[in-house]
Order: C-alpha cells, then sequence, then structure tokens
C-alpha cells in the first residue's frame, strides 16, 4: 500500500467534490479545480473525507495511487489556502511594476521585458524589487514564477537576476583568464 496514496484526503466546508471515471471536480467560491483519476484508481466519499483506493498491484498503479491522491489535496489546498511564490531581483537598475494584467521587467536588456499575467494568476510588485505570484492552481503558479525567473536567471559570477525567495546560490570565483592582473 503506498504511504501517501492510503491517507484520506480531509475535504473542508465549502467544497463541493464530484468524482467522474477519468477525473475529480473540486468546486468552492474561490473557484474550480479538478484532478485527473487514472485508470485503475477508484476514488470515494466517506464523509468529509476523499479515500483512493486501487485495483491492482502493478507497478505503474502503485505510482498514480499516491500521484492521485496528492494532486487532489493540492486541488483541496489551493480552494482553501492558495499557493504562493516569490521572486526576488537583484541587480543595480533592476525593476518590476505591473500595469493592469502586464508585468514590465526592467533587467538590463535595451528594452524591459513585458510579460503577460494569465488568468488565475495574481501578480503584484511588493518593491520594486520583489515579485509575488498567487494563485489556486499549484502547477500553474509554479510554472508562472519560473516563467518569471527565466527572463534573467541568477549569474553565478555576479549573483545579479531574478531568484526565488530564500533561494541559496555559491558565488563562484572570477573565470581563469581573465585580464586584469
Amino acid at each position: 500500500m503506498s504511504r501517501v496514496g492510503k491517507k484520506p484526503v480531509i475535504i473542508p466546508e465549502g467544497i463541493k467534490v464530484t468524482i467522474f471515471p477519468d477525473r475529480i471536480e473540486f468546486e468552492s467560491p474561490k473557484g474550480k479545480l479538478s484532478a485527473p483519476l487514472y485508470s485503475g484508481i477508484k476514488a470515494r466519499i466517506d464523509g468529509s473525507q476523499l479515500i483512493f483506493e486501487r485495483l491492482n498491484d502493478s507497478r505503474q498503479t502503485r505510482a498514480f495511487h499516491g500521484l492521485c491522491r496528492t494532486l487532489a489535496q493540492n486541488a483541496v489546498l489551493g480552494l482553501t489556502q492558495g499557493f504562493v511564490k516569490q521572486l526576488e531581483i537583484s541587480g543595480v537598475g533592476y525593476r518590476a511594476k505591473v500595469d493592469k494584467n502586464i508585468l514590465e521587467l526592467s533587467l538590463g536588456y535595451a528594452k524591459p521585458v513585458q510579460y503577460k499575467i494569465p488568468d488565475g494568476i495574481e501578480i503584484t510588485v511588493d518593491k520594486m524589487t520583489l515579485i509575488t505570484v498567487k494563485g489556486i492552481d499549484k502547477q500553474k503558479v509554479g510554472q508562472v514564477a519560473q516563467e518569471i525567473r527565466s527572463f534573467r536567471p541568477p549569474d553565478p559570477y555576479t549573483l545579479k537576476g531574478i531568484r526565488y525567495v530564500g533561494e541559496k546560490l555559491i558565488k563562484k570565483e572570477r573565470r581563469a583568464g581573465v585580464g586584469g592582473a
């Protein structure tokens, strides 16, 4: 039995769960999310718990057992609390601002980078160097944060660029063969 898969998902008040043969849909006042239900996995509601059971013990089904439960748990957490990723910008003259649904980043390029904010995601700029990405879908929040980070990943020599808050970076020594000595 999968240790993750056998744990029940607690469904809080205010979340409506609908089970289909291929997916589970969750609905709350914050929005609507769905989690896939792979073949060989069966879901049932027992009171205020969502329980996942597997129909056979094949290797693939055992792997999907824990995956289905985790995706359902992430959907419930997203609809109750939401997910947040924070990015910080470091570098002289590097800054960000939000205009309507466009994030504008000045990252040392000739023109500012313009990023259209997708539906279901809220981006705020607290200071000019701190970007907060919020949403109910964990995968979408992580994807948007990674796309923003990819515009100027942190340079290992100067540590300038966009990085996650709390990300540890190791500064490299200067490259061999560089003049100046």
